[in-house]
């Protein structure tokens, strides 16, 4: 017995639901694998050629989200042995030499044949500011012998360049609050969405030679020459930043020291931030070096300076504050140190380098109070040499001033930027976030790559969707084929 028009008309539309299912099935597979299937990964490399060290970061991201937040990764920190690069006055080329060692460790994670697409930067901050102040010449030598250095490497190099201090606050500023997040989200409806006013984080940066300040207040910025601005996935940012030159951590112990040289023929100095029992000489020429000491030199450089820790943290704290001048009298609003105009502190901020490093010797990295930290490191301060040596051994290194870095500290950071007993909970000290250093090299490189956009890109939310949508008209077509089976058998002659 032949079929009826009616099961003639009920199976052809049960195979061309299965058929359309079928179709349905094949694009959202093809789409997870895309998905599931590793991307292209591009790469960056940047060194942050800072006034103590210089390091080299190699960076990663998927192609597919080149344009996305949060996608970067860290593939790999690497400290350049020797000290930084604005230390080669005498010997230039040994300034680009020092290098290799990192960028062969770089070469060798990125794949061959990924070396001409990948970017390198080098980055120099306030140790080379310095130096360019005091030796201009010496400073274009030691670019020049970079220059060769890297420029011969088979990565696209872009060159080496001078950050100013704003723009190393600001790329500080980027980098945290990229990492974090808080630039955009993406949120469960499908859209990239800014997060809510409030959120961004302030950024602290404490160097060899200088120290930043980055965040956005909660009101006007009075002085633009403290302004950064930034359109960044569809929004504006006014970001108050400054960087005090020379007061960064190795540039003021040395104005520390020659602070407490009570004449230029003094042979001995008694110094309350080292501890007492402590005792060291060093040749006096080398006190005068830095164009950051001001102090007028004796006459006779060759002779030799002792130096006798009395651990008073007190005296020491009084010889710290005298390195800071805090008289306001800005006509644009407040003060925070050296006549600066600072707007008020707002938001929650993150402390990085020698901030971390130091706090973190301290055991002071897990939101202690102001109490608490100032209790510490007076603590730590009165302790005798030789208890300090034999409870840290292998640290002899920087042992002697962590008592002056953690006096400067709750100097700079109460006195000078502002903070009190109340603000001080805002500060979280921390070396990395999502897995990656903290710094400004990153900000730099998602600067100068155009990988964070004016604007959003209208696509991220297509593309967002695709898997989903493919899923979705799968469980509907799906939906009609039960539909059209359920039909057929209700409709087909029973025998």
């Amino acid at each position: 017995m032949g079929l009826s028009w009616k099961q003639k008309v009920f199976l052809a539309l049960l195979g061309t639901a299965v058929a359309l299912g079928l179709t349905a099935l094949v694009l959202v597979l093809v789409e997870a694998v895309n998905v599931l299937l590793p991307a292209d990964t591009k790469f960056g490399i940047v060194f942050d050629a800072g006034s103590s060290h210089t390091s080299l970061f190699v960076y990663r991201w998927p192609v597919d989200k080149e344009n996305g937040t949060g996608v970067v990764s860290q593939a790999l920190a690497c400290q350049v042995e020797g000290p930084g690069i604005s230390s080669y006055t005498s010997d230039p080329a040994q300034a680009g030499e020092s290098l290799r060692g990192c960028l062969e460790e770089a070469l060798a994670l990125i794949p061959e044949a990924q070396h001409r697409g990948t970017p390198m930067f080098l980055g120099a901050t306030a140790g080379m500011r310095l130096l360019s102040q005091k030796n201009s010449s010496q400073a274009e030598d030691i670019f020049a012998a970079v220059t060769r250095v890297l420029a011969g490497s088979p990565v696209d190099f872009q060159g080496a360049k001078l950050l100013d201090g704003q723009d190393e606050g600001a790329f500080g500023w980027i980098t945290i609050n990229y990492v974090l997040g808080l630039l955009i989200k993406y949120s469960f409806s499908g859209e990239w969405t800014r997060p809510l006013e409030g959120t961004l984080v302030g950024a602290l940066d404490l160097g060899g030679a200088s120290t930043q300040i980055a965040f956005v207040p909660g009101g006007p910025i009075l002085d633009t020459s403290t302004q950064a601005t930034f359109h960044l996935y569809g929004s504006n940012y006014s970001v108050y930043t400054y960087s005090y030159l020379c007061f960064g951590r190795d540039q003021m112990l040395s104005r520390l020291l020659a602070g407490l040289v009570q004449s230029p023929s003094a042979s001995l100095v008694r110094h309350p931030c080292y501890h007492s029992g402590y005792r060291t000489t060093l040749p006096l020429a080398s006190l005068y070096e830095s164009p950051c000491v001001y102090s007028a030199a004796p006459q006779n450089l060759t002779q030799n300076l002792t130096v006798e820790g009395t651990g008073d943290p007190g005296a020491c704290v009084m010889a710290i504050q005298e390195l800071f001048n805090c008289s306001s009298g800005q006509d644009v609003g407040e003060c925070a140190f050296d006549g600066v105009y600072q707007p008020p502190l707002w938001g929650q901020f993150y402390a990085f380098s020698n901030f971390y490093y130091t706090f973190y010797f301290l055991n002071l990295t897990s939101r202690q109070s102001l109490g608490t930290a100032n209790a510490t490191v007076w603590n730590f301060c009165k302790e005798p040499w030789k208890l300090v040596e034999a409870s840290y051994p292998g640290q002899e290194r920087w042992l002697r001033d962590y008592c002056a870095c953690g006096l400067y500290i709750l100097t700079l950071l109460t006195e000078g930027y502002g903070f009190s007993e109340e603000t001080w909970p805002s500060i979280e000290f921390r070396k990395q976030a999502g897995g990656m250093d903290i710094g400004w090299t990153l900000g730099y490189m998602l600067n100068l790559t155009g990988m964070i956009p004016a604007e959003a890109p209208a696509q991220w939310r297509a593309e967002s969707y695709s898997v989903w949508a493919a899923g979705v008209v799968f469980l509907v077509l799906t939906l009609v084929s039960v539909l059209g089976a359920a039909a057929v058998q209700f409709f087909w002659p029973q025998d």
